[in-house]
């Protein structure tokens, strides 16, 4: 029976492999290596994170994003210039090629519970067992798609994480659903590739993060009242950044609160003149219902002022984010999905990550109500892995020293 298995080979399934084969735990670790940034997200995007937050974890901090593109030649800067989703993605390729061997380009499709641990299937068609599980799974099954536009036909409605290549919308009529960031990017992107683009929004405005200032000098005061974080400037993204284990100890109802509204949907300050003056955009407007005709879908929709506008479009694009869900892992079995303690569908996790049911640990943004908007973000892996691993280690001396000792055998003469 192995110690560990790891699901999921994103930033965060590879950083606590990286941290655990340093401690010589035996683990084995299956995934498509960072399939959401290589495969689900649109070529030509950028990161919202600044480079210095865009690492992944070793465990002595040496092959950092900054590391791997002074190797490549590749332009980079800890704020000033923003990282491409291909460098990102090539970088956690490499990452997994220097620190983590041992990957299994295999997908786990079966979860069980079975006496003294867990039983896995894999889409091999191999079975294994062990004692514990990590659940790095990120945002593959958690698509958050409203439910006015949930009734399409696939043809007609996808979501922005199922788009990669924009060429095959070139010419046709598309609406971006959505105010954030995945919104503006796509939108940006769409219009570029020559599609006919409109992005729909009920916030008044889009809100884009301000560029860092990196040719003047911060005084002191900007420093202490702005202060620079892995998840941006702000006295709370450094609070919320550096203090996850303090958040892990507020009140259930605050932290619930503070994961839904910090960090709102800005884009980044790089899309804002890829948008503005662009594509043309319909703000503070509310979907009212979705159908098709005609071979096209018609949106109706209502502004604030209460007037009604109808637009129709060849298809749509639900950029509207991700909602963590347990009953979305059908992999896991109904048997464990019902007896995890869960607040708002995502678990709840003990300060060392570990859910309601001895064994079973979940990272990212499953983790995010436990620890914070620091777990919605790359930025969080040096943390996680740390903490986790640490948290295993002792566990696993506590069980060595406290299992029988082996009963020599003597025979007769």
């Amino acid at each position: 029976m192995l110690e560990i298995v790891i699901v999921g080979a994103g930033p965060y399934g590879l950083s606590l492999a990286a941290h655990f084969r340093s401690q010589g735990i035996r683990f084995r670790i299956f995934g498509r290596p960072m399939d959401s940034w290589l495969n689900h997200m649109p070529k030509g995007m950028y990161l919202k994170s600044d480079g210095f937050a865009s690492n992944l974890s070793d465990p002595d901090g040496s092959y950092t994003l900054k590391h791997f593109c002074d190797e490549r030649g590749i332009k980079y800067d800890d704020l000033g210039i923003p990282v491409k989703l291909e460098t990102f993605g090539a970088y956690g390729l490499a990452f997994r090629e220097r620190m983590v061997p041992e990957l299994e380009d295999k997908l786990v499709v079966g979860l069980d519970r079975i006496q003294d641990g867990f039983a896995l299937r894999l889409d091999s068609g191999e079975t294994l067992t062990t004692r514990r599980v990590v659940l790095a799974v990120g945002i593959t099954h958690f698509e958050n798609v409203p439910a006015g536009l949930a009734h399409l036909p696939p043809e007609y409605l996808s979501h922005s994480f199922r788009h990669r290549d924009l060429e095959a919308l070139r010419g046709r009529r598309v609406a971006v659903i959505g105010g954030g960031a995945s919104a503006s990017d796509l939108a940006g992107l769409l219009f570029d590739e020559g599609a006919q683009v409109q992005l729909i929004a009920r916030q008044s405005a889009l809100k884009f993060h301000d560029a860092p200032s990196v040719d003047k000098p911060r005084s002191l005061w900007q420093r202490m009242r702005h202060p620079r974080s892995g998840l941006g400037p702000g006295l709370r993204s450094r609070i919320y950044a550096d203090a996850p284990v303090w958040f892990h100890h507020l009140p259930e109802g605050i932290r619930l609160k503070i994961v839904r509204k910090h960090l709102g949907p800005n884009g980044g300050w790089f899309s804002k003149e890829r948008v503005i003056g662009r594509v043309p955009l319909l703000l503070g407007c509310t979907l009212e219902n979705a159908d098709v005709q005609n071979g096209g879908v018609r949106l109706q929709l209502r502004a604030a002022d209460g007037t009604k506008r109808e637009v129709t479009v060849d298809h749509v694009i639900a950029a509207t984010g991700y909602k963590v869900d347990i009953e979305r892992l059908t992999f896991i079995s109904k048997e464990i999905r019902s007896k995890l303690k869960t607040v708002e569908s995502a678990p709840v996790l003990s300060s060392n990550f570990e859910s309601s049911i001895p064994g079973i640990y979940f990272v990212g943004i499953a983790a995010a109500n436990s620890f914070g908007p620091l777990m919605r973000f790359a930025f969080g892996v040096d943390f996680a892995a740390h903490r986790l691993t640490k948290a295993l280690v002792k566990s696993l001396a506590k069980s060595r020293a406290s299992a029988p000792a082996a009963v020599p055998v003597t025979t007769a003469k």
